[in-house]
């Protein structure tokens, strides 16, 4: 199965694993459309909705960059018409859009509280939602949201209880959306990789150049989601997978490629949260 010709609606994408996974998409020729809220250059973080739709078609793809914000539903709503109307239909909807603060709970602002729940749960929910509609009438319906498995351990309920629940949430989401419309051929799935990727958040959150040299490339994401989205709807669903799980069942044994310093042994990458 290919994404040729298939439409993907994502939140954010304007860099990191989304761009990557809407470029893996893009060379067989896919339709990306993309709500994102960063319009114009971001003084720290490189991107825009605009630059990424100009990767996308340079791949191979058509891009529908679409600037807006998946806290409101007015612009999910408008999304959703939009990516029907120039591309007759959607086929995958992509959970990107995430905020994280990995501050204590008694140091933690109210107001990114507040903005985690927003967009990582509910956009999460709303933008699905107002797809699914449409994403009935496709032939091999995805749901794929970038989250983790759910661990309720202690070690990770109580390390950053905020971000903790907003990313369970998704996870939470996606499951629900699984079981709900099973019937309806709708898979949805939860995505997370077993090792820290190089993005910015990393660069700026996680640990700085140190963690970024012992992460893994965006691209391992990327081949993973395509992995995902191109299974049969009906049989591939209601499950929180882990990157290197999704590729090694599909045969691949060498991920020193996705190094993202070359040569850096597997044993020396940084674990991901989230995973014992």
């Amino acid at each position: 199965m290919s994404l040729a010709g298939k439409t993907i609606l994502m939140s954010g994408g304007s860099r990191g694993i989304g761009l990557a996974i809407a470029l893996r998409a893009a060379r067989d020729g896919a339709n990306i459309a993309m709500l994102a809220k960063t319009d114009t250059p971001h003084p720290k973080l490189e991107g825009t909705v605009h630059t990424a739709a100009e990767q996308i078609r340079a791949a191979g793809g058509q891009a529908l960059p679409i600037v807006g914000d998946v806290r409101d539903d007015d612009d999910i709503t408008e999304a959703v018409l939009k990516t029907q109307g120039e591309f007759g239909g959607i086929d995958v909807v992509i959970n990107n859009a995430s905020v994280i603060d990995l501050s204590r709970s008694l140091d933690l602002n109210a107001k990114k509280y507040d903005l985690m729940q927003d967009v990582n749960v509910r956009g999460t929910f709303m933008l699905s939602r107002a797809a699914i509609p449409v994403l009935k009438d496709a032939e091999n319906p995805h749901i794929l949201s970038l989250s983790p498995p759910l661990n309720p351990s202690p070690k990770w309920l109580g390390a950053h209880t905020g971000y903790t629940l907003a990313k369970f949430g998704m996870t939470m989401v996606t499951l629900g959306l699984a079981a709900e419309f099973a019937r309806d051929g709708i898979a949805a799935n939860a995505l997370w990789p077993r090792t820290t990727i190089a993005t910015a958040a990393v660069q700026n959150l996680l640990g700085g150049d140190k963690v970024m040299a012992a992460s893994r490339t965006a691209d391992i994401y990327a081949d993973a989601a395509y992995s995902v989205l191109t299974k049969p709807a009906r049989e591939y669903t209601g499950q929180t997978l882990i990157v290197e799980d999704v590729l090694e069942a599909d045969g691949v044994t060498d991920f020193s490629g996705y190094a993202a310093i070359p040569g850096t042994p597997d044993s020396a990458l940084f674990p991901d949260i989230f995973l014992d």
